[in-house]
């Protein structure tokens, strides 16, 4: 009798802790998901910026030489990703062959002018940092013009700040939602030995003792749910990649460290709260207090 007892116990231990392990895995991996997709929209939200240009157009007194050297301080600029120098013939040749025809036999003489196009980097692609950039040019000596698209820039700016505004509180209430969830399991785990507590702080175990094993035991579990979430987001951002490779999801491995240890960390970090937590709560209760 007592041997049948003892298995039904094991069993609905085993049972327990199995249902925590599946919790923190799901509720690590639905965060998991949501924190790549917030990494990797930044990413993505650079490469949209890093393709606004800021063209400098020359004054026609300009010589070779000067353009060069221009160009060369241009690159060593921290806001620069990189050039392409444009000069009026090109862009002549560039211009007739979008129009279809050469228009050089109409107007005479080339009236365009040679260009610098300045491709910033994400930091830089904003309203108020474009507009410094701006009448930084117009006060040097070469350029005679600065254009970009300023609807667009404003439009890319507005877009980003909305887009990261939602996911950031998504984010917000994802994590809340895993805390609560996770602390749940690990408080209905340690219920269970809410009578052991009771019974090994009235023979003299002090408080920091008893906690020691539950909060080993629950972030062992957390690690184990983790190493779940991570295999299934290992699955969901192969076949991502495999729909979408332009993204380099596989080979942003900075991205990947990211999230790899951040759903470590935060398995832990709340396994660990949780329980200690949950096992003040029991080891503060009386004893007649525990069968409520």
């Amino acid at each position: 009798m007592a041997s049948k007892f003892e298995s039904y116990q094991k069993r609905r231990l085993a049972s327990s802790y199995i249902s925590v392990v599946i919790s923190i895995a799901l509720v690590l991996f639905m965060v998991g998901v949501l924190g790549f997709v917030l990494l990797k929209s930044t990413l993505v939200a650079n490469r949209v910026k890093e393709k606004v240009a800021v063209t400098l157009f020359l004054k026609d007194n300009v010589s070779r030489k000067q353009i060069d050297g221009f160009k060369e301080s241009l690159q060593k600029e921290e806001f620069t990703k990189r050039i392409i120098y444009t000069s009026k013939q090109q862009a002549a040749k560039n211009y007739s062959k979008e129009i279809g025809e050469d228009f050089m036999k109409f107007v005479g003489e080339n009236p365009l002018k040679n260009g610098i196009d300045i491709y910033l980097k994400a930091a830089f692609v904003t309203p108020e940092k474009m507009q410094e950039l701006e009448t930084r040019f117009l006060k040097n000596a070469f350029v005679a013009e600065v254009t970009y698209d300023k609807l667009l820039i404003n439009l890319i700016t507005k877009n980003i700040k909305r887009i990261s505004f939602w996911l950031l509180v998504l984010s917000g209430f994802f994590g809340l939602v895993a805390i609560i969830l996770i602390n749940s399991s690990i408080r209905l785990s340690i219920y269970s030995k809410r009578f052991n507590i009771k019974t090994m702080q009235m023979v003299g175990a002090t408080k920091s003792f008893i906690r020691k094993p539950f909060i080993w035991r629950s972030i062992r579990l957390g690690f184990i749910g983790a190493f779940l979430a991570l295999i299934g987001l290992a699955v969901v951002i192969y076949y991502a990649d495999k729909f979408a490779p332009s993204l380099g999801l596989l080979k942003d491995y900075v991205s990947l460290s990211y999230l790899t240890g951040g759903v470590l960390i935060v398995a832990f970090l709340i396994t660990w709260l949780s329980t200690f937590f949950a096992t003040q709560r029991f080891l503060n209760l009386r004893t007649d207090e525990l069968y409520y």
